[in-house]
């Protein structure tokens, strides 16, 4: 059995004390992976960002609030886990400087100026290739929330990360108990699968398991 990294939810990013940005990302998929892992003999840490969501009880739960938490969590973790599954949607952008206390209220707009965040999936992947070949391989799923479910650019991002596999979604998905994904490897196509995240999140474990978990 496989010890398992799983990401899930949303992060924040600040503007000031008070107001930040972020998205819908309810962490149902990362609750339902949760569950079939655990169900399949697994052991899971999950590493969170602000959800409503339960996770299973089975599963070890480390929460954090921004991007750069998030990594540092998962960085934590990585030499202990045999693989990830990225089901976070972490914020992509965050404001340049962070203003202490809360912004006035104005009567003329204000502009922001955005900066990217680090990409938590391809900075573990380049952390576990750093190790050196001495030590034991990890494999790694990412998610891509993609309008229309465009493959190119989620072959694009798996290649970019080098990952093993990528799990491509479209926006309806958000907050939403359904979902429709595609599975890509760099081959192309390897699976499809839609319905309840429930259902959609065993037929996802199930192909991890067949591809990337080895026995032991």
């Amino acid at each position: 059995m496989a010890h398992i990294l799983l990401t899930s939810g949303p992060t924040r990013a600040y503007l000031d004390d008070v107001r930040y940005l972020t998205n819908g990302s309810s962490g149902q998929m990362g609750a339902a992976l949760a569950t079939a892992a655990l169900a399949a003999g697994h052991r899971v840490t999950i590493v969170s960002g602000p959800v409503s969501v339960v996770y299973p009880k089975g599963a070890r739960v480390v929460r954090v609030t921004t991007t750069a938490e998030m990594l540092d969590a998962c960085v934590a973790v990585l030499p202990k886990v045999d693989g990830v599954i990225a089901a976070a949607a972490p914020c992509d952008f965050e404001p340049a400087s962070r203003q202490p206390g809360k912004m006035p209220r104005q009567g003329r707009g204000i502009s922001l100026r955005l900066q990217p965040t680090v990409d938590i999936v391809a900075t573990l992947v380049q952390a576990v290739r750093e190790e050196g070949s001495g030590q034991r391989r990890r494999w790694f799923v990412a998610f891509a929330l993609e309008a229309g479910g465009d493959r190119e650019r989620a072959i694009a991002k798996l290649r970019r990360k080098r990952c093993d596999l990528i799990v491509v979604n479209d926006i309806p998905a958000i907050e939403s108990t359904r979902t429709s994904v595609c599975v890509l490897d760099h081959d192309g196509e390897v699976a499809t699968a839609s319905g309840t995240k429930t259902a959609v999140a065993r037929r996802l474990l199930g192909l991890v398991e067949k591809r990337l978990i080895r026995p032991c």
